[in-house]
């Protein structure tokens, strides 16, 4: 009988599944890279979802391991190039949270532009700031969504009642064009120097560096603002941070950042920068949808030998 471990909280569902399928499955949460080296040796397949690091000591010590399911679409918590060199394969979970992602994204682009932070925070302290809280309409504004892969397509779907103008930049976008005539592919520095909110949903540059820094804000509106649910390393964070005490752009939106947890960071108390700590993709459907989805694909692997999903 094939024996899976489960080593980050999500929805019991996948248990569930892997018992249903004649499946051993362990649920093992919260252990140190040294403990998963321990028992590792045991199991033939591991799902997690971002709070383990499945790194290659793991790896070489799953002796068995012949598959790792992400329950979520990123695999940056997995060494996928020792993965491959040890012949076992990864798979994601991509559109599982997507609509999830896409819906934070929004409800950070209209924390923005309503000021709901501080607007909430004041009126509970007793605070009557109605005079010093002037908003902005998302109505007839320009979206430049960067990346268009679920997530980005699902925020440009679910604006369209704004009337709202929609720049993307996206290598991709031209194959499926004709699936998206409400927006308009164009450059990066086109989409940057003319939109009123950007918003990231691309993945990280191969060489680790910041999609975005000081002199892009230079190219920006000052009134723009811009929105990252995507991943950390996308935003220069001390760039961005410079940026808004200068006054180049209006505001900032984050739920990813550099080091997490963010424990610490340079935006910590900039009145112009809405945090979240790394829940965009963070619902209750989500987690159901995504661990039904990893448990499957192990699942296949395991008995079928059908692979979904890899990456």
């Amino acid at each position: 009988m094939p024996k899976v471990l489960i080593s980050d909280s999500m929805s019991n569902v996948a248990q569930k599944i892997f018992e249903k399928n004649k499946i051993s499955v362990d649920v093992k949460i919260g252990l140190s890279e040294e403990e998963i080296v321990k028992i590792i040796p045991g199991y033939d397949g591991m799902v997690v979802r971002s709070a383990t690091k499945v790194t290659k000591k793991i790896i070489l010590a799953g002796k068995k391991l012949k598959a790792i399911a992400r329950a979520g679409a990123g695999v940056d918590n997995i060494d996928v190039p020792a993965a491959k060199e040890s012949n076992m394969i990864v798979m994601n979970t991509p559109g599982g949270n997507s609509n999830a992602t896409a819906e934070h994204a929004l409800a950070l682009i209209m924390s923005l532009l309503r000021k709901i932070p501080f607007a909430n925070e004041t009126t509970h302290k007793g605070k009557w700031e109605k005079k010093n809280i002037k908003g902005i309409e998302l109505s007839k504004k320009t979206l430049g969504i960067i990346g268009f892969g679920n997530v980005g397509a699902r925020l440009s779907n679910l604006v369209k009642g704004f009337d709202m103008n929609i720049l993307v930049n996206s290598k991709s976008l031209e194959s499926r064009k004709k699936n998206y005539p409400h927006v308009k592919n164009v450059s990066f520095d086109e989409l940057i120097s003319n939109s009123d909110i950007i918003s990231f949903h691309c993945k990280a540059t191969k060489d680790g560096m910041p999609l975005i820094a000081k002199d892009h804000y230079k190219k920006m509106k000052p009134t723009a603002y811009i929105v990252n649910t995507a991943r950390g390393n996308i935003v220069d964070e001390k760039d961005l941070n410079d940026a808004l005490n200068e006054n180049l752009i209006s505001g900032a939106a984050l739920d990813v950042y550099s080091k997490e947890p963010a424990n610490e960071n340079i935006l910590f108390n900039n009145p112009k920068v809405i945090l979240s700590p790394h829940i965009a993709a963070s619902t209750k459907e989500a987690s159901i949808i995504v661990a039904e989805m990893a448990a499957n694909q192990i699942s296949n692997f395991l008995l079928k030998g059908t692979k979904i999903n890899t990456v």
